[in-house]
């Protein structure tokens, strides 16, 4: 295992412009993929909890959570809409209930 991320971070630090430059050329398709990771995140969220006792680091992990899943989808190209997961009981935790 230990080589393998050895290998992988190498590779890593040889194509990391390379993908810079990649992500800027495909900012729009990601956007697209990030706003609707952002919209499952706003349909998951009850109206109730949305005004009530948010705690910020829950959103603020909800919301990077959303960008990496954007992302991951991104970059294997899995451009269809994800399944809805644990986004209520995120919701749950931002009310603080």
């Amino acid at each position: 295992m230990f080589i393998r991320r050895l290998m992988r971070e190498s590779a890593f630090l040889l194509a990391r412009r390379d993908l810079a430059m990649f992500l800027e050329e495909h900012e729009e398709d990601l956007l697209h993929i990030f706003r609707e990771e952002m919209q499952r995140l706003d349909d998951g969220i009850p109206e109730e909890n949305l005004f009530i006792d948010i705690k910020i680091v829950p959103l603020g992990e909800m919301v990077l959570k959303a960008a990496l899943r954007a992302m991951h989808r991104f970059l294997t190209g899995d451009v269809r809409a994800a399944d809805l997961e644990t986004t209520e009981e995120a919701a749950a935790g931002l009310a603080g209930s």
